[in-house]
């Protein structure tokens, strides 16, 4: 068991990020097979032919794979810790190549230690003075070919979740962020609770607060809880699976039409007219006008903060997606 001891003063100093680069290295275990698809299963499908094509004619990738460690350290350099909700993959790729080559150096060999030694044509690349920028083309090469054209719709999950449980943590406390975080994470005397395999861990933030990182690739709760990130936990996004038609949704489907049944389906989580959009291969056009049509009938309402509209489904609106 993992124990994280939380202060009073760890609430306002915890924060929310996405990150581009952590989503592509979360995808590479996933595409490479470490990790299990789970809800992205057809998006997997899709793209693991295209990953295996890029990973035979990329050396730099092969190294990059290397270093992808199940169960053991793996170097923190190629995958920093986010700023914020918005932070670009450009941003934090420079922020990649920036790092010292006698860091890389040595969070390599730390990555490697008790492992197979990897091929000739891979250790010329790690042990190479141009690693840095080798694996951040590598990084790179992912996100252009497999990651960004569904970028937009990864961003939309995983910013509705962010919008969802920041408010649950500053509203209502740690108990109800974390609720429904993962079946192996909870909250009990003023503590988060991490089951793993292994000798007990003990935590403290001290007023340091925690960094959460939802992801739509990652299957369980990952803890960062080294002295070169921040005390972190990525953990799964609400709503990465598609919205799933039974009997009963496609009869609303039937009645409302397809798209106007998906998006009633999908504000079981409130969400604005973007994230919709996003989230459902939908125009911006298109998805105003059937908010519009929801709205009017009284199936959903709209939120505003500030210069943003957030939907969420009324009491009739439940009650015609409920079996």
């Amino acid at each position: 068991m993992r124990r994280i001891e939380v202060s009073p003063r760890d609430v306002a100093a915890s924060r929310f990020a996405i990150s581009p680069v952590v989503e592509t290295m979360h995808a590479l275990w996933v595409l490479s097979g470490r990790m299990p698809a789970g809800a992205l299963q057809p998006w997997v499908a899709r793209a693991r032919e295209p990953y295996r094509n890029l990973r035979a004619a990329s050396p730099q990738l092969r190294a990059l794979a290397a270093l992808m460690r199940k169960g053991g350290y793996n170097a923190d350099f190629v995958a920093p810790p986010p700023s914020g909700v918005n932070t670009s993959f450009e941003a934090e790729v420079d922020q990649i190549t920036a790092t010292p080559l006698a860091q890389a150096r040595d969070e390599i060999a730390r990555n490697l230690e008790g492992v197979a030694r990897p091929s000739d044509e891979v250790m010329a690349i790690l042990d190479g003075p141009d690693v840095v920028t080798a694996l951040a083309e590598a990084l790179q090469l992912v996100w252009r070919e497999i990651i960004a054209p569904d970028w937009p719709r990864f961003h939309a999950i995983l910013e509705r979740d962010v919008v969802q449980r920041a408010g649950r943590l500053a509203t209502y406390g740690w108990a109800a962020a974390l609720e429904d975080l993962h079946p192996k994470i909870a909250w009990r005397d003023d503590a988060i609770e991490i089951q793993h395999d292994g000798e007990p861990e003990h935590y403290r933030l001290d007023g340091r607060g925690l960094l959460l990182m939802p992801s739509v690739f990652a299957p369980q709760v990952v803890a960062y809880l080294e002295d070169f990130w921040p005390y972190a936990l990525v953990y799964p996004a609400r709503g990465t699976a598609a919205p799933v038609f039974t009997a009963d949704s496609s009869a609303l489907a039937r009645l409302i039409g397809r798209s106007r049944a998906r998006i009633l389906l999908e504000l079981a989580t409130p969400a604005t007219t973007s994230q919709l959009a996003a989230r459902l291969t939908l125009s911006l056009g298109a998805t105003g006008d059937h908010l519009a049509a929801l709205r009017a009938a009284g199936l959903i309402v709209g939120t505003r903060t500030g210069r943003t509209v957030r939907y969420h489904r009324t009491s009739l609106g439940d009650a015609l997606v409920s079996p």
